[in-house]
């Protein structure tokens, strides 16, 4: 039930959504002599809002602390397993198509061709089922399994999870699935903006030993705080991104399922 509610919820708070309502309600209340004046006030604050999303550098402000709250290990030391989470695969067209299909958090999953070769001991999990209300004619870890192959990786090295559907379900279906014991060391790939929430879910999850190692970065650092976008598609993807990230770790720590609201270095344990 939290999946769908949080998929539909979602929908109707997303801000290019939000901004979108704002300008046709306002157009519409404009029409009419009484709503004139509050319905024009409406669409302009919509089509500011469109303005500072799309073009300001407001999605950057949103982004940076989230992918630099946790950095990647300096050296790469001795892991169990290689837990990569879902999201990388676009489970309706790789459905339609019969192949693999990425998403923009692909690098999620290309990554795990150089760290199977550099931690050549290490189990190389992968966690994910279908993320969307409607279901696809195939997982994201069937897409994975694919990928895995072309990347020469042995497939006795591999561990499937394709029930989970969000950050939490993952961590939980994970750990029942490998059981992870004391002493034992992770390596937890994400994309870096979705890193916190990540390390805050599999803490209360239980897990232990769990090292962060962020990928598909979106921006290039400090630089891009004040760097504003030439396309306002490109700042609405990203401010949306950012904003839900942000809305899951709030609601993720108010319903248990994250250690701390803002999951960092001197919060994990």
């Amino acid at each position: 039930m939290f999946f769908y509610i949080s998929k539909i919820a979602y929908f109707f708070i997303q801000p290019s959504n939000v901004l979108v309502a704002m300008v046709v309600l306002g157009g519409l209340m404009s029409l009419r002599p009484r709503s004139q004046v509050w319905g024009r006030r409406l669409a302009f604050l919509g089509a500011l809002g469109f303005l500072v999303c799309g073009f300001s550098p407001a999605a950057n402000f949103l982004m940076l602390p989230l992918e630099e709250r946790f950095s990647r290990p300096e050296q790469l030391g001795s892991y169990d397993g290689v837990i990569i989470l879902g999201g990388a695969v676009d489970t309706v067209i790789s459905g339609a198509r019969g192949d693999t299909a990425l998403t923009l958090s692909g690098e999620r999953l290309t990554i795990a061709a150089r760290l199977a070769r550099a931690l050549p001991g290490a189990s190389i999990i992968h966690t994910g089922g279908q993320g969307v209300i409607i279901s696809g004619q195939t997982t994201e870890s069937e897409g994975a399994a694919r990928l895995f192959a072309d990347f020469g990786i042995d497939e006795n090295r591999i561990i499937l999870e394709d029930a989970s559907r969000n950050t939490w379900e993952n961590a939980v279906l994970t750990k029942k699935i490998v059981d992870p014991q004391p002493g034992q060391n992770w390596l937890l790939v994400t994309s870096a903006y979705h890193m916190p929430r990540s390390m805050g879910v599999f803490e209360a999850a239980g897990w232990t030993g769990v090292t962060p190692y962020p990928v598909d970065y979106r921006t290039r650092g400090a630089n891009d705080r004040t760097l504003g976008f030439n396309g306002a598609s490109k700042g609405l993807r990203r401010f949306d991104l950012a904003f839900k990230e942000w809305v899951g770790m709030t609601v993720y720590w108010m319903t248990g399922r994250s250690s701390a609201w803002f999951p960092g270095p001197d919060t994990a344990g």
